[in-house]
């Protein structure tokens, strides 16, 4: 057991800044709103906090294009207070990871406006991937990859003397250019970048597309251009999951462990790592690269005990047969909110999605290894699917003109308090609307509000987050699977420690004794109610043996 790392088992909370808390009144939050909650989030009782980017940027895919990656835009803060956020996050005894965004850069950076003004094969355009186009006049792109968020993944420039030039390689958009990884520059750049953070404090590093950087160094066409124009998590194998990735994440740590070996403060890199099987995913946290790799497939399963049960048990063997431990999500700023993704609740509140994502965060809560929750999920928000199109901000919206994995659904700024918009988010002049809209319905899922009502999905969080930490059982370690009835997920913790999920909707005998520590829901002594999960203290089940 490795109990004095501290990563190894942590929760951290996801603070998706401009919508998080605004302390200036412009309807967008910032890093003054996120240090003003900080004694929220140390009562909700997580480790740590991950802030999405807030560097100065064009905002095309809302700070995912990075024009400085050493600053603040004035519309977030400056580094002043960026300071002040991270001494009163120590204070609290409260870690802080920033999101770094290797793959690409906006097109605004300088870099990328040297590169344009250059000529074909200059040291500038070296840095991205520039290359001719094919057909006549090479009006043509040079491949046929296509970007995650919709269309063609190159835009052609033109040259510094008005001809039709070269084309640009971005996986993303046209204003997020990718990097190119192969040249020494771009690598010595972000060494610089993660060492000016480090300097300032942080605890470590979300990473972007961890699993992008390099691209085949032939740029060829891919073999099955539709598969990776379908949806905007496909994955082209030419563009993602290159073998040389992993040597950019074994220097990152290095960078990691000299600091850590100055003040024995261990600095924490996770990733985004989106690849076929869990044993590609754990090539990325063997010992000497990530610490962390988001693990998605419990977050893509369906609501079905086999189906949660098989993700849970390939985890466990490929991730943490590592030596690594596994970092599970249920949500993010690109997912639809699990309340919504898990069921449509009812007009009044009631419905399966609410009870399947309270119990969903308990069964996460029990799993061995780290766990991350966005914004909101602790008030049971569902996702806002009723934006007007005049409204929508995401560039998938932009590029497609459909509706379709849109992601401002789960981005409408938090409701703190109040009965109407904008719930106590923005402070400052009256009538000052938040930059997405706030829903008359967040009145019922407003944060003083949660607190005041124990039968909140705050409370539940909170409480599952104390028992957590108290418990010996939970955290790192192992799992057991206990024998159940169809549609009932049961397994130990420990020597006691009894985690159960009903998946259906009738309720079953409970497969412990007595009442539970803890249930997403109403769970009388003997009875495990359908859509809940529930915690016990039993000594004297068996395990399973297969």
């Amino acid at each position: 057991m490795n109990r004095h790392h501290w990563w190894r088992d942590a929760v951290i909370y996801q603070v998706y800044v401009r919508s998080f808390l605004d302390s200036t009144g412009d309807g967008i939050g910032d890093l003054a709103g996120v240090r003003a909650g900080l004694p929220y989030l140390k009562k909700l009782g997580v480790d740590g906090i991950w802030l999405s980017p807030f560097y100065p940027s064009p905002q095309h895919d809302h700070g995912y294009d990075v024009a400085d990656y050493t600053g603040v835009d004035p519309v977030f803060g400056d580094l002043a207070e960026f300071d002040l956020l991270v001494d009163a996050a120590r204070r609290l005894g409260v870690k802080v990871l920033l999101d770094i965004v290797p793959n690409h850069c906006s097109s605004e950076h300088p870099w990328f406006r040297a590169a344009l003004d250059a000529a074909p094969g200059s040291p500038e355009r070296a840095r991205f991937h520039f290359a001719d186009g094919r057909g006549p006049d090479g009006a043509e792109p040079p491949n046929n990859w296509h970007a995650m968020f919709g269309g063609p993944a190159w835009t052609r420039i033109t040259e510094p003397d008005g001809r039709p030039g070269q084309w640009y390689l971005h996986m993303f958009t046209p204003e997020q250019p990718d990097w190119n990884w192969r040249d020494p520059q771009v690598a010595a750049e972000f060494d610089r970048i993660l060492r000016f953070w480090l300097d300032r404090g942080v605890d470590g590093f979300r990473i972007d597309v961890a699993a992008g950087l390099f691209k085949h160094p032939e740029l060829p066409d891919s073999p099955d251009p539709e598969a990776d124009a379908r949806t905007r998590d496909s994955v082209n194998p030419l563009a993602w999951n290159q073998p040389e990735v992993h040597d950019v994440w074994r220097h990152w740590r290095a960078v990691c462990e000299e600091y850590t070996a100055r003040d024995g403060r261990e600095r924490l890199l996770v990733g985004e790592v989106s690849v076929p099987t869990a044993r590609e995913h754990a090539r990325y946290v063997r010992p000497d690269e990530l610490h962390q790799a988001f693990f998605f497939d419990l977050l893509g399963a369906p609501w079905d005990a086999d189906a949660f049960r098989k993700v849970i048990s390939e985890a466990m063997q490929d991730i943490a047969g590592t030596g690594s431990t596994v970092t599970w999500v249920l949500n993010n700023h690109d997912q639809v909110r699990t309340v919504t993704r898990y069921g449509e609740p009812a007009p009044d509140g009631s419905g399966l999605g609410p009870a399947r994502a309270r119990a969903a965060a308990l069964l996460m809560l029990a799993l061995p290894g780290a766990a991350y929750i966005y914004q909101g999920e602790e008030l049971g928000l569902p996702e806002v699917v009723d934006l007007p199109d005049d409204v929508l901000t995401d560039p998938i919206f932009r590029r497609t003109g459909s509706r379709a994995r849109i992601r401002d659904g789960c981005r409408v700024p938090l409701p703190w308090s109040g009965q109407a918009s904008p719930f106590g988010f923005t402070s400052g002049a009256e009538g000052v609307r938040p930059w997405l809209p706030q829903p008359e319905w967040f009145a019922e899922h407003a944060t003083d509000r949660a607190l005041a009502d124990t039968r909140s999905s705050w409370h539940l969080y909170r409480d599952g987050l104390q028992l957590r930490s108290a418990l010996n059982q939970l955290g790192e370690g192992t799992l057991r699977w206990l024998d159940t009835q169809p549609g009932v997920l049961a397994f130990t913790r420990g020597d006691d420690l009894v985690c159960a999920v009903n998946f259906g909707t009738a309720p079953v005998p409970a497969p412990a004794a007595g009442a539970p520590l803890l249930a997403s829901g109403p769970c009388p002594p003997g009875t495990l109610p359908g859509s809940t999960a529930a915690w016990w203290i039993d000594g004297s089940l068996k395990p399973r043996t297969d």
